[in-house]
């Protein structure tokens, strides 16, 4: 978050941003941005798309998360002068059936088959090897985590604000929906 210039800030309600507020001791926070305005207009496209798809997130170690735990394999099979990029779910794939259907492509050579398929069983030992690891950092983190951190985490509520009605705004009433993103699900509340 820090390269796209955004970071949770503390929330300090409007009446009292011109005096002196302890930051320390917010139970709120917003995401903001801390690029200026001007340099967000002139942003080459490649940014811009950066910045339509960040999807901010913390890490709760309360609530297992599937998208941590995939079942695909990125594969680049060096073959010579045109690699083989592709993904593998060990899920729903079989092994077999996929190499052949990159021969039938012509994307992988017939006397490369048995090579690719060690390649495969190797990254696919290796991603599951890095999911069993999460599995027990996961594990390991919620013995060693502190009765009051376990609490703030079990009590922590989200909030999803949509604009105040006014008369130059569209109405986004009937529109309202709880959902957030993958990472957060769905708000406690939606105001």
């Amino acid at each position: 978050m820090k390269q796209m210039k955004m970071d949770w800030a503390p929330y300090i309600p409007l009446e009292n941003r011109d005096s002196q507020v302890d930051r320390l001791k917010s139970q709120i926070f917003v995401l903001t941005c801390s690029q200026r305005r001007a340099a967000l207009k002139h942003l080459k496209i490649d940014r811009v798309k950066k910045y339509e798809y960040c999807l901010p997130y913390f890490y709760n170690p309360l609530k297992e998360d599937e998208f941590d735990l995939s079942t695909e394999v990125q594969i680049i099979f060096p073959t010579g002068a045109n690699p083989v990029f592709c993904e593998f779910d060990w899920e729903m794939d079989e092994l077999e059936d996929f190499t052949m259907e990159l021969i039938k492509a012509e994307a992988l050579a017939e006397d490369q088959k048995d090579a690719f398929k060690d390649f495969v069983k190797e990254k696919v030992r290796e991603a599951k090897k890095a999911n069993r690891e999460a599995r027990e950092t996961r594990k390991k983190a919620l013995e060693e985590m502190s009765e009051e951190t376990r609490r703030a985490y079990e009590n922590m509520r989200f909030y999803k604000f949509y604009p105040v009605p006014t008369p130059d705004t569209p109405d986004v009433t009937n529109v309202k929906a709880p959902f957030i993103n993958r990472y957060y699900g769905k708000a406690h509340e939606v105001l």
